[in-house]
């Protein structure tokens, strides 16, 4: 059974000051239901997640006690697309006809902080500093720099895209372009990464309303059909968020294995994607990702890159918003906003960043720590 969006709804990204982060979702999920044309009284079921804004079933204190059965899902980064995936699922098999897929987070300032222990590790990794993740994502990029022959300079030219593209979207947080000389000019955070290559814990919320695709008629006039939400977690042998050691066989990371799986299942190829929202936790990850997704090849990023493939009116326009570097990363909103993006996009209610000739296939990817990936392909 197919499953088709007929709902979205969104609360901006960044800093809102008096407004909790289980507003915001209850705000994002306002938003969904009224564009779907339901009332919480007609949600059969709700998937949602938050990191650091408390439980996200807590939101039916705020939406209505209609008894529904509501899952509270916490998976990394990869949070949203983990409650995507469930709802996905439960609608497939028949057991619901209409839900609710809701993340939010309000984060407080500074680095994310995790502990060690809540992930299987020792008080000698974080005592080692390898728990702070700008650290573990410059050593991972530096290598895959120097294994594919790409420049450092590539990393500046990517954030600076995110930037435009983030000006463009009344939902993003950073919305000042800067330039390369810029982003590269900043205070260097792990070298190769500035300040401007990362993404910054955020706050922010994002809801779908997901309906039996032979029922979308229902709720609204521009579906978009889910055709592959698939996740994965690592294999042995890959390099990932939290590794305490490296192995000496090399493994396919849970991106490569993720996505492969959410075309295979769509029936789809990379190369048929019009529009393309990849996990930019930094600059670097756009990079790796793009090849890991199979919307590339390895080594051929400059080249795509600096044609402006990647770019809103390229071939290939990736992280149309301006991802996570202009948006911030609130956790359990993070995946949900790829796929709120693509939503617009394949409506053509995109406005200035609109992507040009008619999209109709759009590719969704998340990946949190500690090796944990989301992937969905969207069509119309």
């Amino acid at each position: 059974m197919k499953v088709a969006i007929v709902g979205i709804g969104i609360h901006r990204f960044g800093r809102t000051e008096g407004v909790s982060g289980l507003e915001q979702g209850a705000y994002a999920a306002r938003q969904a239901m009224a564009d779907a044309g339901v009332e919480f009284k007609d949600i059969q079921f709700a998937y949602g997640g938050s990191d650091s804004a408390g439980n996200a079933d807590t939101l039916v204190s705020t939406l209505g006690l209609t008894g529904l059965p509501f899952v509270n899902v916490s998976n990394g980064c990869a949070t949203g697309g983990s409650a995507l995936t469930s709802a996905v699922s439960r609608i497939r098999s028949g057991e619901s006809d209409l839900g609710l897929v809701v993340g939010f987070d309000k984060h407080p300032r500074g680095a994310f902080n995790p502990r060690p222990e809540d992930n299987g590790l020792g008080r000698w990794y974080g005592e080692s500093g390898m728990m702070v993740t700008t650290q573990f994502f410059a050593m991972k990029i530096q290598r895959y720099l120097v294994e594919h022959g790409l420049p450092k300079s590539l990393l500046a030219t990517v954030a600076a895209k995110a930037f435009r593209n983030g000006s463009l979207a009344p939902h993003a947080w950073r919305r000042t372009p800067l330039t390369e000389e810029e982003i590269a000019g900043a205070t260097m955070v792990n070298d190769p990464l500035t300040q401007y290559m990362f993404c910054s814990p955020a706050e922010g919320g994002v809801a779908l309303v997901l309906a039996r695709a032979d029922h979308a008629h229902r709720y609204t006039d521009t579906p978009v059909f889910l055709e592959a939400a698939e996740l994965r977690s690592r294999l042995f042998g890959s390099f990932e968020v939290f590794s305490p050691w490296i192995s000496p066989e090399r493994a396919d990371g849970p991106t490569v294995t993720a996505s492969r799986a959410a075309f295979e299942a769509a029936g789809i190829d990379p190369s048929d994607v019009d529009v393309a929202q990849i996990q930019d936790t930094e600059a670097g990850a756009e990079i790796m990702h793009l090849a890991e997704t199979g919307l590339c090849k390895h080594g051929e990023q400059e080249t795509l890159i600096r044609s402006g493939a990647t770019e809103i009116g390229g071939s290939i326009p990736v992280n149309t918003d301006g991802g996570c570097l202009a948006n911030g990363e609130p956790i359990g909103a993070t995946g949900l906003r790829q796929v709120y993006e693509n939503v617009v996009q394949l409506r053509g209610a995109a406005g200035a960043r609109q992507v040009p000739g008619d999209p109709k296939v759009g590719f969704t990817h998340v990946y949190g720590a500690p090796g944990i990936s989301a992937c969905t392909v969207l069509t119309r």
